[in-house]
């Protein structure tokens, strides 16, 4: 069923599938960004860190979360772009070998114009052990139904 600006409630709420974070994930992501920062790519290093091991980037695990809620989306046409994000926040460290998910809940809309509006939602990562590893909301620019 397409899915229009109108048909999102406040206070709805959907949860993605899962996805485990690899290795290769982390060096792809360093790779692509030119982001080799040791934590993330150097065992030795992250051992002597807080976190005892190498951590995913906190980009990859935003930009990896914005896939996931991709995956359920209604069909059709009808989401015209990202509109933005805000309050992002890096809550906890995401391992090789986590399981994310997210879930997400609509807090309000926004009419823009005749023929669009944005929905913002909340949007938490979670890890397979029941912890928000990041937080944001998201805001996304919807059609609206056609008269």
């Amino acid at each position: 069923m397409t899915r229009y600006y109108e048909d999102f409630t406040v206070g709805e709420e959907s949860t993605t599938p899962g996805r485990t974070i690899t290795e290769a994930d982390i060096v792809n992501f360093a790779g692509l960004t030119g982001d080799w920062y040791e934590l993330h790519t150097n065992i030795e290093y992250a051992r002597k860190t807080r976190f005892g091991q190498r951590i995913a980037h906190g980009a990859l695990i935003f930009s990896i979360s914005t896939a996931l809620n991709v995956r359920v989306m209604p069909p059709g046409n009808t989401l015209i772009a990202f509109y933005g994000v805000d309050k992002l926040r890096f809550v906890k460290p995401t391992f090789i070998g986590d399981t994310i998910h997210c879930v997400s809940k609509v807090l309000e809309k926004i009419e823009k114009n005749a023929s669009s509006g944005v929905v913002a939602s909340l949007c938490e990562v979670v890890n397979q052990s029941g912890e928000v590893v990041i937080s944001y909301t998201s805001r996304a620019l919807w059609q609206r139904r056609p008269a």
